[in-house]
């Protein structure tokens, strides 16, 4: 499958981070040759976004209470429901062609678990599947939560991985609808993980479960 771009935004502002996910994804339907991406980012400030299937009733706080927090709130094209992005969770938008990888989102959306499984696998952390249901969940809670788009066979949107958040944050939505708790790494760990320390494990594992060559960083 050749080489896989990386692109770490650092911390960026959800709006601005799907200005270079759009621009990606536009280039990639442009230039079927060209190299598949995936794009990293921390959301800052804090974003709650709502998928095509979101119920607005699982955002619980009001828009002052929210405004107050210094949350922003986006509908978004993605699947699933409602969701929260913030410092501390790393959030991955894989730029892929399914075209070429048998056209089968299901598939896509479990190896996306796939790639989280073994990133939590390598950091000491038993992640496991809940049938029926998408995402990563460990003992304690869900860790991970997966919400995809596809344009012409071309994936955007993607998936988050509690690293270190404030999950006090979570308190504003039912994550994804669900009532099941939240958890991280580092609660998990009980001692603290940067995402610095995770990125480098979701780029290896994104090249492993998806059949790449190597990884290349490449410009924001």
């Amino acid at each position: 499958m050749g080489e896989l771009v990386w692109i770490d935004l650092g911390r960026a502002p959800y709006d601005e981070a799907m200005a270079v996910q759009r621009e990606q994804v536009e280039q990639t339907l442009r230039n079927r040759k060209r190299a598949e991406c995936v794009i990293l980012v921390e959301h800052d400030p804090p974003v709650i976004t709502l998928g095509r299937a979101a119920n607005e009733g699982n955002v619980v706080m009001t828009p002052e209470q929210l405004e107050a927090m210094g949350f922003q709130v986006r509908r978004v094209g993605r699947g699933g429901d409602v969701t929260y992005h913030g410092p501390g969770q790393i959030v991955a938008y894989p730029i892929l062609r399914l075209d070429e990888r048998g056209r089968d989102v299901h598939a896509y959306l479990r190896n996306l678990e796939e790639v989280i499984l073994r990133v939590l696998g390598r950091l000491g952390v038993a992640g496991e599947r809940i049938e029926g249901l998408t995402g990563v969940w460990a003992a304690a809670g869900k860790v991970a939560a997966i919400g995809v788009a596809v344009q012409r066979w071309v994936t955007y949107h993607g998936f988050s991985l509690n690293v270190c958040p404030d999950l006090s944050h979570y308190r504003a939505i039912v994550p994804c609808g669900l009532d099941k708790p939240v958890t991280s790494v580092s609660e998990l760990l009980g001692r603290k993980v940067e995402t610095s320390q995770v990125k480098p494990l979701v780029i290896e594992f994104m090249v492993e479960v998806f059949g790449f060559e190597r990884a290349v960083e490449g410009e924001r």
